[in-house]
């Protein structure tokens, strides 16, 4: 039986960690190629891409660049583009979230570091990724968006922002690029076994945990099977969806 995503091409941001890297070896795994997208050439992620290169039979090309900084994402898609290959997934993975504290103690240039890099550079990187897939006439775009973007969140107010405007732009891409056969996804994940989640205090992760019906977090591996889900041929009749995959997280 021939795996899901065989000989497909797919540019995953975020790739070095978390559940972008467990997005990269679930595709790996599945036959895809990788555009394997990082902030900074770390030895365990360059030893990572080789790895899985070894063991699937695939490529994973590193692509070295950082998504708040323009100039970067420009140079990030130019050495995608520098091989000329079809690109027939995205997936827009990376994000940052800001130190927990209240809307009234925010910092308004850490608002905007929050948004340029979960919102402006998923949609800048997107829009050359889409211009290829156009002229392709198809292609997958999957967005890791979040259940704070659709619950909201007592606190992080520009990190549930920057979410739900990549929700929005999740459904509003879909309406407009699937005349080209491009299908464009969301992923909702609700707390997961990250090093973001990690670095938040114990009380809240601990509360995080207690609210989903399942009674612990996710592994990345579970929100990375979706992804592969929604980039392969199985989803090909989904476009324009949100799935939450957050263990019946309760508001």
């Amino acid at each position: 039986m021939a795996s899901l995503l065989t000989g497909k091409n797919a540019v995953v941001t975020g790739a070095n960690r978390g559940i972008g890297a467990a997005i990269l070896a679930e595709f790996a795994a599945q036959g895809a190629n990788v555009w394997a997208c990082a902030r900074r050439e770390e030895p365990c992620f360059l030893e990572m891409c080789a790895r899985l290169t070894q063991e699937h039979g695939v490529w994973i090309e590193p692509v070295i660049f950082d998504l708040a900084d323009e100039d970067g994402i420009k140079a990030g898609a130019q050495q995608i583009r520098i091989g000329k290959k079809p690109v027939d997934i995205l997936v827009n993975n990376a994000g940052v979230i800001p130190e927990n504290r209240l809307f009234l103690m925010a910092d308004p240039a850490e608002m905007q570091r929050v948004f340029a890099v979960n919102f402006f550079a998923a949609m800048q990187l997107t829009q050359r990724v889409a211009k290829l897939m156009v002229r392709q006439k198809a292609g997958a775009i999957v967005n890791i968006c979040s259940i704070a973007a659709l619950d909201g969140e007592p606190a992080q107010m520009e990190y549930v922002a920057s979410k739900a405007a990549l929700v929005g732009a999740t459904r509003k891409l879909a309406s407009e690029l699937g005349a080209y056969g491009i299908r464009v996804n969301g992923i909702a994940p609700g707390p997961t076994r990250t090093d973001m989640l990690a670095a938040m205090e114990e009380g809240l992760r601990s509360r995080m945990e207690a609210a989903t019906l399942l009674h612990r977090l996710a592994e990345p591996q579970e929100i990375a099977s979706v992804a592969v889900f929604l980039a392969s041929d199985m989803a090909s009749y989904m476009t324009g969806q949100i799935l939450r995959v957050d263990g019946g997280m309760r508001r």
